[in-house]
């Protein structure tokens, strides 16, 4: 599952963090225009901080940018990020929702919590935020949502409910990776091995082979009898990804 991440904020934030622009030109910014570019400013030093690894900097950034502007949104999305990262999930939690406090509708902070919530085991909690996350008729990414959703009632062992929001997903955009990966997976557990594999082969037209993609290709071809087809997956495998969980685990069932 996958959060919806803030990208960098233009340089010229940067280059004219005390001004704005006006019909007449450049003119003085007031207090709040002035606290507004404070909270952007540090947002953007707080997230390449995260970038480069330095997570103490980056904390004291976010920390001074939500000082500038205890509202702002993404600095409060960039900080849960960065307590995820440090294993902090109680003030993780606390700023993804203060994210969606202070833009209820906005479609990606839903889905940041959502997200959030299935990691923790709280698939329950989560969808009604996927709703939310569904209902912003400006929401740019729905598939993804669509995706994390799905991939949520996976882990509940949900199917019925998991497989129709891969489903919509890919409605929405047929060539979504993870949402081809996790159908063809999906259906690779409800025994129905001739449909798991028509998804995995579309997700493999789309050129993004993965441990668990071969692994998994390696199955399916084995559970319908086709065994020279499954050691070239596990050539492939072995090939591409020979340090990988899965590869590990067919040398050790190649071995019994």
């Amino acid at each position: 599952m996958r959060l919806e991440r803030w990208g960098l904020l233009a340089a010229l934030v940067l280059a004219c963090a005390g001004c704005v622009a006006g019909e007449s030109g450049l003119k003085p910014s007031s207090a709040a225009d002035e606290r507004a570019k404070g909270a952007e400013v540090h947002t953007e030093l707080g997230q390449r901080y995260m970038q480069d690894g330095d997570l103490q900097g980056a904390m004291e950034k976010l920390q001074k940018a939500l000082q500038f502007d205890p509202k702002y949104v993404p600095a409060h999305t960039v900080i849960a990020v960065l307590y995820e990262r440090i294993n902090d999930p109680v003030n993780a939690e606390l700023h993804y929702r203060k994210a969606i406090e202070f833009d209820p509708k906005k479609g990606s902070v839903n889905n940041n919590l959502a997200v959030f919530l299935c990691k923790q085991g709280r698939g329950v909690e989560a969808r009604p935020f996927f709703d939310r996350a569904l209902a912003d008729p400006f929401y740019e990414t729905p598939d993804l949502a669509l995706t994390n959703a799905g991939t949520c009632q996976m882990q509940a062992k949900d199917y019925p409910a998991a497989e129709d929001y891969f489903r919509k997903a890919l409605q929405r955009n047929p060539n979504n990776a993870d949402a081809l990966y996790q159908l063809a997976d999906l259906l690779y557990l409800k025994n129905d091995a001739f449909r798991s594999r028509a998804f995995l082969q579309r997700y493999e037209a789309l050129g993004r082979p993965s441990p668990d993609s071969l692994k998994l290709g390696h199955d399916i071809e084995l559970r319908l009898g086709n065994g020279e087809v499954a050691q070239d997956y596990a050539k492939r495998l072995r090939s591409q990804f020979p340090d990988s969980e899965q590869a590990h685990t067919l040398e050790a069932s190649a071995r019994q």
